[in-house]
């Protein structure tokens, strides 16, 4: 009869991620994972098989959190373009509201392991899609509801968005409030 978990793997894997996101994969080693979620190596191995395999649920985790925040400021009912420069506000926000300067699991990711790793490059592609069909779809109605010139191409706007807002997570790094705030107001202003 094989031993009942004594842990919580959803839990547990709440723990690797915040360990994750604040050293970065290759800084974190197997005994920093041990010792942080407090069980030993076999019991890492066999509920989430290796690191890599760990990071990657972890990276799972981060983007559908994140996701689903961004599509409830993106899909707030009422004019479309106000939810996307509240967004925007928000994500400058959260950079300079981290005290531990994580910046965004996605682009720590991206800049750590991409082009190499070819499982996280997809996640990291999915997860910007994403993020890019959430603005797209604002915008799209922001266009309908005449709130975006007629002529605007929300794609691209879109996409330099996605683009800006990796960025600012990057700069949040720093904790120059006055640089991230001066940054989103000049996005703000390519959006009209």
């Amino acid at each position: 009869m094989g031993r009942t978990k004594e842990f919580d793997p959803d839990a547990t894997l709440q723990l690797a991620l915040e360990l994750f996101w604040r050293k970065g994969y290759e800084a974190t080693s197997m005994q920093d994972l041990v010792e942080h979620l407090g069980i030993n190596r076999g019991s890492i191995y066999a509920t989430y098989g290796s690191k890599h395999e760990l990071y990657l649920r972890a990276l799972d985790r981060y983007c559908e959190n994140e996701g689903a925040a961004a599509l409830e400021h993106l899909n707030r009912p009422g004019p479309a373009l106000p939810a996307v420069r509240a967004f925007l506000r928000a994500f400058a926000a959260e950079s300079l509201a981290d005290q531990d300067r994580k910046g965004c699991l996605v682009t720590n990711t991206a800049v750590e392991l991409l082009p190499h790793d070819t499982k996280a490059e997809r996640r990291i592609g999915t997860a910007l899609h994403e993020v890019e069909s959430a603005i797209t779809g604002a915008l799209i109605r922001a266009k309908a509801q005449g709130e975006l010139a007629e002529g605007a191409e929300v794609r691209a706007q879109a996409r330099f968005l996605v683009t800006f807002i990796q960025g600012l997570r990057v700069i949040g790094k720093t904790g120059d409030a006055r640089r991230l705030d001066d940054a989103v107001e000049q996005a703000l202003r390519v959006l009209g």
